[in-house]
């Protein structure tokens, strides 16, 4: 079993029924989830959008090769309604970054682990020291509260309180794409 870090985000949609139904998706495909961190709100980094993005960092104990594990995220992205464009920051409806994979260093030519921007962004340092903040990182040989304590990244990230009154997102059926954006984009306005 690997120890496998994943980072959630999306600022389009209904985000609380998203995070909750990629959650159930990974853990089905994946693996158990043994750490979840609070959501966070921030600042969108890259471009500008009136949207702010939510993240949240997730611990996954699994069996799975990285190749395996990539092909699931990116399915579960496009079953939650994810657009790829041309650009690289831009708004979505969910982004799910691999962070690390137990000690692995993996530079491939679509997939570097550990994740390579990882360092310079607090929104994802944050959310990691929240259920790691002892993880070292197999590069750079220093703790995660390390690395958030040199960030220089300037954006605000703030912990929110998310409360659903749904119990489920298995109650909606919400498994088809086009219906997931139509519901989400209504239940935001």
């Amino acid at each position: 079993m690997n120890r496998l870090f994943l980072l959630l985000g999306g600022n389009l949609g209904n985000k609380s029924l998203i995070f909750k139904e990629a959650q159930n998706k990974l853990q089905e495909k994946l693996g158990k989830i043994t750490k979840k961190s609070s959501i966070y709100e921030t600042e969108p980094w890259g471009f500008k959008t009136k949207d702010n993005f939510w993240n949240q960092a997730l611990i996954i104990e699994t069996p799975l090769s990285h190749k395996e594990i990539l092909k699931i995220t990116k399915d579960t992205e496009i079953e939650l309604g994810r657009i790829r464009g041309e650009k690289r920051y831009t708004s979505r409806t969910i982004d799910i970054d691999l962070l690390f994979l137990g000690n692995l260093i993996i530079n491939e030519p679509n997939l570097e682990i550990p994740h390579p921007r990882m360092i310079n962004r607090r929104f994802v340092l944050i959310p990691m020291s929240e259920i790691a903040p002892e993880w070292v990182h197999p590069v750079f040989k220093k703790t995660i509260t390390e690395l958030l304590d040199e960030c220089t990244d300037t954006l605000e990230v703030k912990k929110i309180k998310v409360e659903s009154t749904l119990k489920s997102t298995n109650d909606l059926k919400l498994y088809n794409c086009p219906f997931i954006y139509k519901l989400n984009t209504k239940s935001e306005k």
